[in-house]
């Protein structure tokens, strides 16, 4: 059993309860997108319980609870031992529950059958309320017909539904879509991508649809997704320069880029502009190579860019990856990390410490951050 002190009382001067309404386990499930019987295994386990309690003893979560929550879903999603992204969840301070707090679009959902990981590798029993679709998303309580097309909110705490966003790409609903992905300011597009936009795409990627000509969901959602991507950083290099920053084809700042590449003969993934505009986020300058990138082109660009580091994104569970070799074999120093999910894949990678197999979109982020910091 762990040792895991409980969480401090939110109900401090930052934000007092009244100024929210306090949740039960229930409720708090529905909007977070779990099982019941998860939250009541973070409680018992890790102390990520509820702080208030009311008249006859029933406790509920603040606004800083859920926050915590958010903030253990979000590092578990990723990959994180649920010990130690409780152990984070718990060290939060005012600062970061406040940013947690003020997060847009983010969503924390998962089939509401599957409870949290166990330590022992079993799961907690679930509770078996779910709709006919056999999935429990994230959803609102009924509104109104306006305020329905708002996220929904706890205190400060808003949440866009995964499910919302497929809907609307299933529908053909591009300007629905447009907004649900819309990047707001301060908002992580690392965060934005494993939390929302990651998610969405595999749940499309499950379906099956009978369409009409020139109707694919799967293109709906990557236009939004581009769209967001592309607006968030035109917005954000416009900040930086009007802010005094150098602009992007500054000597300054091309000296530490890092270039991205899909495998040979495969479509750019939205994975890879999503890791692009997440490294600018974090002050890094990233950029993707598109059209044709064979290992030939791949190296005379290279050599003409000199990156300080290249990030190989591929969707694909067994790609050709001769570019790596052949930039291995002429830059043995140049930093190349491949995101690969097959061990069968990765076993072609050459053996080297400067070639390194990644199985994340957030493990790909944090190396290169690693390198061009």
């Amino acid at each position: 059993m762990n040792s895991i002190r409980s969480a401090p009382n939110p109900g401090g001067p930052r934000r007092k309860a009244t100024e929210a309404p306090a949740l039960a386990v229930a409720a708090v499930a529905k909007k977070l997108g779990v099982a019941p019987a998860t939250l009541r295994t973070w409680d018992r386990r890790y102390g990520l319980g509820p702080s208030e309690h009311t008249a006859g003893s029933h406790r509920r979560y603040t606004v800083d609870d859920v926050a915590r929550l958010v903030i253990m879903r979000r590092l578990t999603l990723e990959g994180v031992a649920p010990v130690d992204a409780a152990r984070a969840a718990l060290d939060a301070d005012e600062a970061e529950l406040a940013l947690e707090s003020q997060v847009v679009d983010v969503e924390v959902a998962e089939p509401a059958h599957a409870a949290a990981p166990e330590e022992d590798g079993t799961s907690a029993p679930a509770e078996p309320e779910t709709p006919a679709s056999g999935v429990r998303l994230l959803r609102s309580v009924p509104l109104s017909a306006a305020a329905a097309e708002e996220p929904v909110r706890l205190g400060s705490l808003r949440l866009t539904s995964v499910s919302d966003v497929v809907d609307a790409a299933i529908a053909f609903d591009q300007k629905r879509c447009d907004q649900l992905l819309r990047i707001a300011p301060g908002t992580d597009p690392g965060q934005w991508w494993s939390t929302l936009v990651e998610p969405a795409l595999h749940r499309i990627a499950e379906r099956t649809f009978l369409a009409s000509p020139g109707e694919m969901p799967e293109v709906v959602f990557s236009n939004a997704t581009l769209a967001a991507l592309r607006e968030y950083t035109h917005e954000s290099e416009a900040a930086l320069v009007a802010g005094g920053g150098p602009p992007p084809n500054h000597p300054s700042r091309m000296r530490r880029i890092v270039l991205i590449f899909a495998a040979p003969g495969e479509q750019v993934p939205l994975a890879a502009h999503a890791l692009a505009a997440a490294l600018g986020a974090q002050g890094a300058m990233a950029r993707i190579v598109t059209g044709s990138a064979t290992a030939h082109r791949s190296l005379e660009l290279v050599t003409m860019v000199r990156p300080a580091a290249v990030a190989v994104v591929t969707m694909q569970p067994r790609p050709v990856l001769d570019v790596v070799d052949t930039l291995h074999e002429a830059n043995p120093d140049l930093p190349i990390f491949v995101g690969l999910s097959n061990d069968e894949a990765a076993a072609n990678l050459p053996l080297a410490p400067t070639v390194q197999r990644v199985r994340s979109f957030t493990g790909l982020l944090h190396e290169a951050l690693a390198v061009v910091r």
